[in-house]
């Protein structure tokens, strides 16, 4: 039987799915408006206009274009989630796994090269919540970091535990450099990216292995502390004096 509670639940998640795709829909417009007349031109109620809704409207759904940009990035940041789950679960080599996901980055957000020069402009600002080192970058910035954990615990290559700890952040930040490199290549196709890449998984690799060395740990140790103070966090605990098993 039927109660009220459910046609309640029911009407619920209508209105919640309906919600879902107008604010889908408000920044696919906004992403064309973005690309046809820039950022800085681009008004909150054009996007309005364009998506066919209100200016308070717009509003309900994103407080600024800022936040337009951040669902964006969370978007991208989704998709690559998802095609990296499709990696990790095929693979247990180090190499093929960090290769694979940093390719999938590039794969998911490849559609939107012409429109990233844009986007770089407002995330350099060190003022702008936009900067991928902000409070409000947070939650996906943790989230990208976390799916490095998961590449190098994942795989089969044994790692002493401080070196577990060490490598997602070290590998968030070259993801990142690896993403500007991305930004600012015209070659066909980007195929200039896709031979840094494997490149520079190679280094990354090796550098890993030489870690294993105990007079490279300071190195190490130094290198964690910028990149801490670099996303605003605690400094790491030191590191023994331990390698690569």
């Amino acid at each position: 039987m039927t109660t009220i509670a459910d046609l309640q639940g029911a009407e619920l998640g209508k209105k919640i799915g309906k919600g879902e795709q107008t604010r889908a829909h408000i920044l696919e417009k906004a992403l064309e408006l973005f690309r046809e007349r820039g950022y800085e031109e681009t008004t909150m109620r054009a996007i309005a206009e364009s998506a066919g809704v209100s200016v308070g409207n717009a509003y309900y759904y994103f407080k600024s274009k800022e936040h337009l940009i951040q669902a964006f990035y969370a978007r991208t940041h989704e998709e690559h989630l998802a095609a990296s789950r499709e990696v990790l679960a095929r693979e247990r080599g180090l190499r093929e796994r960090l290769l694979g996901v940093m390719r999938a980055k590039l794969d998911t957000i490849a559609p939107y090269h012409q429109f990233s020069g844009v986007l770089f402009k407002t995330a350099a600002d060190p003022l702008s919540p936009l900067n991928p080192f902000s409070a409000e970058s947070q939650p996906v910035r943790q989230q990208s970091t976390d799916l490095f954990a998961e590449v190098i615990s994942g795989g089969d290559t044994r790692l002493t535990p401080d070196l577990v700890a060490a490598l997602p952040n070290l590998l968030w930040v070259y993801h990142m450099g690896s993403v500007l490199y991305w930004i600012h290549d015209s070659s066909p196709g980007c195929a200039k990216s896709d031979r840094m890449m494997e490149r520079s998984v190679r280094l990354v690799l090796r550098l890993i292995s030489l870690f294993q060395f105990p007079l490279l740990r300071p190195f190490l140790k130094e290198l964690l502390v910028l990149v801490a103070d670099l996303r605003g966090e605690e400094t790491p605990v030191p590191l023994t004096a331990a390698g690569v098993e």
